[in-house]
């Protein structure tokens, strides 16, 4: 048996004359869908598999195809004869415009056999002539496939050596996925042998030493594994105690080490390349100097050995010198290799001489965590799940690690300043305004990190988030926050009810909740509400009351005339003082419905309900009429009765929310979250506290603040679940829309194993329903099709978009710069551009 070694990511050329055997080769050891034939291609484009005339179309369309598959990491194989060095040449292309390794596996037979195959096969018409021109090209080719660029020739030879060979794939080396970790991943070292040991310590690495008492080795009692992002050399004091700790720990398996670019540069002078003696290596050669010559030698087939970057815990962390762009991930060519050393230059220089290199981790989109080093920075920043781990130890800064997956990072300061920067360390930067917001902090596509969690804002969802805040909003200076989108209970399986308590109940259970608060849900329209105590001036000039989506709710004068009623509610509650704050926001309703959405429903409500009570009676008279005369229309006219009591339904739910209102007067405001304060978040507060702050409010101004009913749930007392459902029942059939099911521990409730849960589940009324799914949604047809709905998408951004609005509330508490706060508050608004069933 043969073993034919491939990489796992790869372009196969399979080489061989007509007749070899290429095809029953491709179908023996590969899938369909991995296979590109030539003959197919020609045959797509022309109808006709032998039109030699289309060959150029084919090939073309060929190469895409291979491209497109291998930009999405899949193996792809090309059958087809291969035997020209310029058909050889644009597959070799191809596989470096994606940074694959590029295989040929020759299949290289008798030409007598070939031959006699091809007379077998009504398709081939060539002649003898034509298959040994193929045999002869074959044998040149053997010479030259390496030097084209093929990274592995495969030569089987014989029907016997092709019948036994077995194809075996083998990882790139960078593809480390296995080890998930825990990781500690260290900085630059250079030559910073004593903090590089503070360091260990400090991570809780215990070290070993050698007779001489110099470090060679550390092992973590936890298991953990080092993870070294290069530069390990140069500019510092003792780079071979350095290397003889770094070296000792890899061998040992207690680390794994990618390349710096001063370590290639010594791996050159060390082979006797003409390197000059600068930044630093000039200090690594005198060290090494003072080494045995067999230490130098173990130094130089230990860089010589180093990987360009590592991919690691199953593809989420990827550690690399310079950092890595997302497409080259798990990539190897000279141009994957280059980046991870140097990153990339704009082809500037800046003042102090040094190159301007480009800052790819701004563009950077990707989900797996990029670690790196190779520029010093003071402090580490995440940016689009990236971050550098080189604090400039050597020039007198610190030297940082990053433990993983805990995303904790410990550092020691230097001992000294052992090496002047060209650069400072600390470089006299202008800094961004607070106040000053940039474009591009929200378009494109956006990689958002927070205390909650992090996710990625699709690029046409930032284009519709722009296109309303740019148009519509209020100002982001008073936009601190929106609310999260809400998910339904699941469907529920009481007879006639799509949604039902038992359900919602039966979510936050399964969710790890104990105890829930129900409260009444108000059937208005969200209005954030944030007050300041002065009418004019101060941080937020007032204040603002704006929609779910940021808008303006009323305009000037009935906006500014709420904030005046609940500015003074506030006062006379005496929460100004309690609180300790000059500033308050509120998630409330504004009641009723009509007040805001009074053209929505004349449009979309009134119409429908208007049609049905005026076409249904003459569909029954008619009907009756023709029942008077014999005709066999009585279960049709069933059908109708039927409709017309479920349009009368429709029109009785939608009216009890429509209410005469003028200006403010007829309108009343529901809150039920004091969201933050002067310097504080009120998310860990359970709900009867922000529900005891609102009953104060109305005690306040009863005429305008509307109550919250509510009644609190112990998840494991039945009758307090069946006293719930009552409730929720008299509620819906007084008019009610229905409930909102919390958990009682207020707004950032997690469930046991730590995750958030849901902020809210709402568990609307029978009623309510028709105006959401239709008039006669009750039927039992299309109940049984609604039941089917899937809920799963809604959820997902429902705790998203919750996840978003906590972090926003801590930036705010924290006065964290404008940008960072409407970051935050934009990406809740680009999620709603998800397309989610707004049925749901």
């Amino acid at each position: 048996m043969t073993t034919l070694d491939i990489p796992e990511l790869a372009l196969v050329a399979l080489v061989g004359v007509s007749g070899s055997g290429k095809s029953t080769f491709a179908r023996r050891h590969f899938a369909p869908s991995q296979v590109l034939s030539s003959d197919a291609f020609r045959g797509m484009v022309s109808d006709d598999e032998n039109d030699q005339s289309a060959s150029s179309d084919a090939f073309d369309a060929l190469h895409h195809v291979a491209g497109l598959r291998l930009r999405r990491g899949r193996l792809t194989v090309v059958d087809a004869t291969n035997l020209q060095p310029h058909a050889r040449a644009g597959l070799v292309r191809v596989a470096r415009e994606h940074d694959v390794l590029p295989v040929a596996i020759v299949l290289d037979v008798p030409e007598a056999l070939a031959w006699e195959r091809t007379q077998g096969r009504a398709d081939r018409t060539h002649g003898r002539q034509v298959l040994a021109r193929m045999q002869r090209d074959l044998r040149r080719s053997y010479g030259l496939l390496a030097r084209e660029g093929f990274r592995k020739v495969h030569v089987l030879r014989g029907v016997e050596e092709i019948d036994a060979a077995e194809i075996r794939y083998e990882r790139l080396f960078n593809d480390r996925r296995e080890l998930t970790g825990p990781f500690d991943i260290v900085g630059d070292v250079h030559g910073c042998r004593e903090e590089l040991e503070v360091l260990l310590l400090r991570l809780g690495w215990e070290l070993r030493r050698d007779d001489a008492g110099r470090p060679v080795d550390a092992v973590h009692p936890a298991g953990r594994t080092a993870v070294f992002v290069g530069d390990l050399v140069d500019r510092g004091p003792d780079s071979p105690g350095v290397l003889r700790l770094v070296m000792g720990m890899v061998a040992a398996g207690h680390a794994i080490c990618v390349p710096g670019n001063h370590e290639q540069k010594l791996l050159r002078r060390l082979r006797g390349r003409d390197v000059r003696l600068t930044h630093g290596l000039a200090e690594t050669m005198a060290q090494l100097e003072a080494e045995p010559a067999e230490f130098v030698a173990e130094v130089a087939a230990f860089v010589d050995g180093l990987v360009s970057h590592f991919v690691l815990d199953g593809g989420r962390l990827v550690v690399a010198h310079a950092g890595l762009k997302e497409e080259y991930h798990g990539r190897a060519s000279g141009r994957v290799r280059s980046f991870a050393l140097y990153g990339e230059t704009t082809g500037e220089t800046d003042e102090y001489g040094l190159p301007v290199r480009y800052p790819w981790a701004r563009d950077y989109r990707g989900s797996a965590m990029v670690v790196y080093g190779h520029t010093p920075t003071p402090e580490p920043e995440w940016v689009n799940n990236t971050i550098c781990v080189d604090t400039g130890c050597v020039f007198g800064g610190r030297l940082t690690a990053l433990r993983y997956p805990e995303r904790e990072l410990v550092s020691v300061p230097a001992v000294k300043e052992w090496y002047a920067p060209a650069r400072p360390l600390v470089a006299p930067t202008p800094t961004r305004p607070d106040a000053v917001l940039d474009l591009g902090d929200v378009t494109g596509r956006r990689h958002v990190e927070h205390a909650y969690g992090k996710l990625t804002v699709p690029a046409e969802n930032a284009a519709a988030a722009l296109e309303v805040m740019s148009r519509f909003a209020v100002d982001p200076h008073r936009l601190v926050w929106l609310p999260p989108t809400m998910a339904p209970c699941s469907t529920s399986t009481v007879d006639g009810f799509l949604e039902h308590p038992a359900q919602a109940f039966a979510d936050y259970r399964a969710a790890g909740v104990d105890r829930v608060v129900c409260e009444e849900k108000h059937m208005g329209s969200r209005a954030v509400v944030l007050v300041q105590r002065d009418e004019a001036g101060g941080r937020f000039g007032g204040g603002v009351v704006h929609t779910r989506t940021g808008r303006p709710f009323f305009g000037p004068p009935l906006d500014a005339e709420l904030l005046a009623r609940v500015r003074a509610a506030v006062t006379a509650a005496g929460l100004w003082a309690e609180l300790d704050t000059d500033w308050l926001l509120l998630d409330c309703e504004l009641l009723p419905w009509s007040a805001k959405a009074g053209g929505l429903i004349r449009e979309q409500y009134a119409g429908v309900g208007a049609a049905g009570r005026a076409a249904l009676p003459a569909v029954l008279a008619t009907l009756d009429a023709a029942a008077g005369r014999g005709l066999p229309v009585a279960g049709l006219r069933e059908r109708m009765a039927g409709r017309r009591a479920d349009v009368e339904a429709y029109s009785a739910a939608y009216r009890a929310y429509v209410g005469p209102t003028d200006g403010l007067r007829g309108v009343t405001l529901a809150p039920f979250a004091v969201l933050a304060g002067a310097g504080v978040s009120h998310a860990d507060r359970d709900h009867a506290w922000h529900l005891d702050l609102a009953d104060r409010l109305r005690a306040a101004d009863p005429e305008f603040f509307t109550a919250t009913r509510r009644r609190v749930v112990d998840l494991a007392d039945a009758a307090a679940e069946a006293a719930a459902t009552d409730w929720w029942l008299a509620l819906t059939a007084d008019g009610g829309e229905g409930m909102v099911v919390k958990p009682y521990a207020g707004l950032a409730a997690r469930s046991p194993k730590g995750s958030l849960v849901q902020p809210g589940i709402k568990c609307r009324g029978r009623e309510y329903l028709r105006l959401i799914y239709g008039p006669d949604y009750t039927e039992p047809e299309q109940l049984a099709a609604l039941r089917r709905r899937s809920l799963g998408r809604k959820r997902g951004l429902a705790l998203r978009e919750h996840a978003l609005g906590l972090a926003a509330l801590d930036a705010l508490a924290a006065d964290a710069p404008l940008w960072r706060r409407h970051e935050l508050v934009f990406a809740i608004l680009a999620c709603e551009s998800e397309p989610v069933d707004p049925r749901l």
